[in-house]
C-alpha cells in the first residue's frame, strides 16, 4: 500500500485549516459536549442575530466546505457550521458512542442546540447533511424556523445506478487517488478549488466514519411538515435525477420553493455555488413568518 493511501491526521488537519482561512476573519470556534462526544462548531456573525445551523455532506465533507456562504449568511445570522460527530473534522466521538440511528442523530443535534444555547434555529444541510436536517425537522419542528436543503440525497429520490457504480472503488478502498477520480467524474471535470479538493483527499481512509443509513422520510411525515423549505438542486448532478427530486418534493412538501442550479454538480456544492444562488439562499433565510 502506498503511504499516501493511509489516513494521516496531521495532514488532514493542515488541509482543513487551510480551507478555513477562506472563512471570515472574525470566525470563532466552539466545542460542545453531547452524549456522543464533543462537537466542533465554526461560528461567525453577530451574537444577537437569528441562528443558522449548517450541516455538511457525508464522505470527507466538513464544516469548512461552507466558506462560500459564511460571509453572506453571517450578515443576517449567527452561523454555526458543524463537523458531524464521528466523521472527518474536528469533532471527537466518545469512544464507540457514535450515532447509529436516525433517533440518535436527532438526539445529538438536540444536545448540540442546547449546548449552543439555541432554542429555535434555521437549519441548512447539503447532501447527507440535508438528509439529517430534514429528519430532524420532522422530529423537532418546534425547534426549526426554516429549512434549506442543498441537493439532498435519499430524501426524495434514490442514488442513480451510475453514481453507485463509480463510487464503488472508493467504497471498497478509500484512497486519495480514488476520491479525486470519483469527484472529477461526478463534477464532469469542472474546475474545483484545489484547497477544497486536497481536503477531500486528505479525509480518505478516515478510520471511524460509519454514516447512519436509513429509509427516505415517510410521505405522510413530509406532508405534515409545515415549515418553509428551500430546495436548491444541482442541475448537473450525477448523484440522482434532479427533476425527479424536484417533482417528488413539490408533491410532498406543503411549503417548498425549488430552484435548479444549471451547470452545477452535486459535489461542487456548497463551495462552488453561484453568487446568485447564495443571494437566493440568504434572502430565503432572512424572510420571516411566511
Amino acid at each position: 500500500m502506498n503511504a499516501r493511501d493511509t489516513y494521516d491526521a496531521d495532514n488532514f488537519l493542515m488541509a482543513y485549516d487551510k480551507v478555513m482561512t477562506k472563512w471570515p476573519a472574525a470566525r470563532e470556534t466552539a466545542t460542545i459536549p453531547t452524549p456522543f462526544g464533543t462537537t466542533h462548531v465554526n461560528v461567525c456573525g453577530p451574537a444577537d442575530r437569528p441562528s443558522l445551523v449548517l450541516l455538511p455532506g457525508g464522505g470527507g465533507a466538513t464544516s469548512a466546505s461552507w466558506y462560500a456562504q459564511a460571509a453572506e449568511l453571517s450578515r443576517t445570522h449567527r452561523v454555526f457550521a458543524v463537523d458531524l460527530i464521528g466523521a472527518p473534522g474536528r469533532s471527537t466521538p466518545d469512544g464507540d458512542r457514535r450515532p447509529r440511528t436516525v433517533a440518535d442523530l436527532s438526539a445529538w443535534l438536540d444536545a448540540l442546540l442546547d449546548g449552543l444555547g439555541v432554542a429555535e434555529t434555521d437549519l441548512g444541510g447539503h447532501s447527507y447533511g440535508a438528509w439529517i436536517a430534514l429528519h430532524h425537522a420532522m422530529r423537532a419542528p418546534d425547534r426549526i424556523r426554516r429549512l434549506a436543503l442543498l441537493d439532498p440525497t435519499q430524501c426524495f429520490a434514490g442514488f442513480s445506478p451510475a453514481y453507485l457504480l463509480h463510487a464503488l472503488p472508493m467504497l471498497l478502498r478509500n484512497t486519495p487517488r480514488r476520491v479525486r477520480a470519483f469527484l472529477e467524474w461526478e463534477t464532469k471535470g469542472s474546475a474545483l478549488d484545489p484547497d477544497w479538493l486536497a481536503l477531500q483527499e486528505a479525509a480518505a481512509g478516515f478510520p471511524s466514519f460509519r454514516p447512519v443509513a436509513g429509509p427516505r422520510p415517510a410521505p405522510d411525515a413530509l406532508r405534515g411538515l409545515d415549515l418553509p423549505v428551500l430546495l436548491l438542486l444541482a442541475g448537473s448532478s450525477r448523484t440522482h435525477d434532479p427533476s425527479k427530486v424536484a417533482a417528488r418534493a413539490e408533491t410532498l412538501l406543503p411549503r417548498v420553493a425549488t430552484t435548479v442550479l444549471p451547470d452545477v454538480s452535486h459535489h461542487a456544492l456548497p463551495h462552488a455555488i453561484p453568487p446568485e444562488a447564495n443571494r437566493s439562499l440568504a434572502g430565503f433565510l432572512e424572510r420571516s413568518g411566511d
